[in-house]
């Protein structure tokens, strides 16, 4: 059994990753000239998602994500304790891996991109980066549900798979609109090295209401839970 600050350790080092390789992989494609582009980056976001919920899932349950915590804390598999040190140290993780950005890339690169801040297209309002960060994260938070946090669920050993795609096809969904955080800790810790606030409240918006809905639904719609094993009451 794992204690609270192995957990929190966990998520730290998960968010860390996601930032440096995710938000890097916006100021890489700057740095190529656009040679990355849309799919090249949402891999990296995907698949970092993918191998880290995979590393730490044993751990933590792999949320890296404030908004994957809210839902587990709505819907009860998570305890209030856990919930606060899990966001602390997905913040933390955050602004770590954007500080570390800023040893890898040169001004000039990283600035031009905001260290790869998400940000709202010039002609979108914000309602619907909000609403495109709503939908997405509802799905990422009902599939970390359904298929790493459900008991019942019989695809638990391809959960990171499963989420990394989803958070692949987030970023090609809404890349150009909004940058496709899902995730307040991935627009929050560029966003605070950088000093980039613009639209910023649609990252936490979007995403946590999003991911209270996926835990309230899960939770009231498709929980049930384990039957008792007949061994186990012998």
């Amino acid at each position: 059994m794992h204690t609270t600050t192995q957990k929190a350790a966990a998520e730290f080092i998960g968010t860390l990753a996601l930032i440096f390789v995710g938000a890097g992989s916006v100021c890489a494609n700057k740095l190529a000239g656009g040679g990355i582009g849309l799919v090249g980056i949402a891999l990296a976001h995907g698949l970092t998602v993918a191998v880290m919920v995979s590393a730490i899932g044993h751990i933590s349950g792999g949320h890296i994500n404030p908004a994957v915590t809210l839902g587990a804390w709505i819907g009860k598999k998570i305890s209030d304790r856990e919930a606060l040190y899990y966001v602390a140290a997905q913040l933390a993780g955050g602004i770590i891996g954007a500080v570390l950005l800023l040893l890898v890339f040169r001004e000039d690169t990283w600035r031009a991109v905001q260290l790869g801040s998400p940000m709202l297209a010039a002609n979108a309002r914000a309602f619907q980066g909000i609403l495109a960060e709503f939908v997405l994260t509802f799905l990422l938070v009902f599939t970390v549900f359904a298929t790493a946090l459900d008991e019942r669920g019989t695809f638990k050993a391809i959960a990171g798979f499963g989420i990394g795609m989803v958070v692949t096809f987030g970023v090609l969904a809404a890349g150009p609109l909004t940058g496709a955080a899902l995730n307040p800790a991935r627009a929050f810790g560029p966003a605070l090295v950088a000093s980039f606030w613009k639209a910023h409240l649609i990252y936490w918006v979007g995403p946590l209401a999003g991911g209270a809905l996926a835990g309230w639904l899960y939770t009231r719609l498709f929980w049930r839970p384990v039957p008792a094993s007949p061994d186990a009451t012998r």
